[in-house]
C-alpha cells in the first residue's frame, strides 16, 4: 500500500473524495493478500468482502452510498471489474456511482493481440513475466508458460463463443500501425486446459463475463496506455461495454507504459496526464 499512497492522496485531495483504505484499498484497489502464498481467488475476494463491508456502512464515513466509485490500475484494475461484476449480483446494495480502470488486465484467451506483439519486450511488464506471473497467481507450473502463450488452453467452443469479442479486427488500425502479425490459436490441448481452465473464468478474465452481467455495470472510464502489453484488453472491453449501453469514457496516453501512474510526481507527462484525467473523471460524477 506504501506503494500507491501517494497517488491515492492526490485522487482524494484533488477530486475531494474521501477515499478509505482498510488493509485492502476501496477506492483504489492497490493491497489485498499476495499469490503464490494466497493463489487465486484470494485477491478479488478480499477486495469483494472489503467493498461490501463499506457499502453496508458507508453512510457511518459520512459518505453517501449511491456516490460509491471503484478503480484500480493494473491487476487492481482487474479485480475492479471482477468486483463491479460480482456486485450486480447484490441487489439489496445500491449501484455502484462508477468504475475507473486504469490499464486493466482483462483476458486469459488471447496473448497475441497486436499490443501484446508490439510491447511484448516493454517494460515495465514485459509479455514473458506476465504469463509467469499469472501462472504463479493461480500456483501452477511455469512448464506451462508456452501453451498458454500460445492458446493451447483455450478449447474450440469457447474459442467460437468469444472470438467476436477478442478478434484484432476489433482493434482500430491506427494500433496495428507499430507492427502485427495474425496468430492463430494453437491447436487445443486437453490436458493443458484440465491444469489452466480457471484462467478462463470471469472472475480471472472479466472480458468473459455473460450479457446479463455487463449491461447493468455501472458508468465507466478506462485508461490505456500506447506502450502497454494490456492496451488492447482495455479497447475490447471498451467496445464490449459500449455495445451493452454502459456509458464509456476513454483515455489513451498516446507516450504512456504500464505503471506510469505511479510515476507521476517523476515529471513522466503521461503520468501527470492520467491523474488529471482521473480527477477529472471523478470530478464530473
Amino acid at each position: 500500500m506504501d506503494l500507491y499512497e501517494n497517488v491515492c492522496s492526490k485522487i482524494a485531495q484533488r477530486s475531494n473524495s474521501v477515499l478509505v483504505s482498510v488493509g485492502v484499498s476501496l477506492l483504489w484497489l492497490c493491497s489485498y493478500r499476495l499469490a503464490p502464498e494466497h493463489p487465486f481467488p484470494a485477491q478479488w475476494e478480499d477486495c469483494l468482502t472489503a467493498t461490501l463491508h463499506f457499502m453496508k456502512h458507508a453512510e457511518d464515513h459520512g459518505v453517501d452510498p449511491s456516490q460509491i466509485i471503484i478503480g484500480g490500475d493494473s491487476a487492481g484494475g482487474n479485480y475492479a471489474t471482477v468486483v463491479a461484476q460480482k456486485l450486480t449480483e447484490q441487489p439489496d446494495l445500491p449501484k455502484l456511482c462508477a468504475q475507473m480502470l486504469i490499464y486493466p488486465y482483462l483476458q486469459a484467451m488471447d496473448f497475441n493481440l497486436p499490443s501484446y506483439q508490439q510491447n511484448s519486450a516493454m517494460p515495465l511488464l514485459l509479455r514473458q513475466n506476465m504469463l509467469y506471473y499469472a501462472l504463479q497467481y493461480i500456483n501452477r507450473d511455469s512448464s506451462l508458460l508456452e501453451d498458454v502463450a500460445k492458446g493451447s488452453h483455450v478449447p474450440y467452443e469457447m474459442r467460437l463463443k468469444y472470438g467476436k469479442w477478442l478478434d484484432a479486427d476489433n482493434i482500430p488500425e491506427k494500433f496495428k500501425r507499430r507492427g502485427y502479425k495474425r496468430i492463430p490459436l494453437a491447436p487445443f490441448k486437453r490436458d493443458i486446459y484440465d491444469q489452466l481452465a480457471i484462467i478462463l473464468q470471469p472472475s480471472f478474465s472479466p472480458l468473459f463475463a455473460e450479457d446479463s452481467v455487463i449491461q447493468q455495470l455501472p458508468e465507466t472510464c478506462i485508461v490505456s496506455c500506447e506502450y502497454d502489453i494490456f492496451r488492447d484488453d482495455s479497447l475490447l472491453y471498451k467496445q464490449l461495454l459500449e455495445q451493452h449501453s454502459v456509458k464509456v469514457t476513454w483515455f489513451h496516453a498516446e507516450k504512456g507504459f504500464h505503471g506510469v501512474l505511479n510515476i507521476f510526481d517523476f515529471g513522466f507527462s503521461d503520468g501527470l496526464e492520467i491523474m488529471d484525467k482521473t480527477v477529472e473523471f471523478l470530478k464530473g460524477l
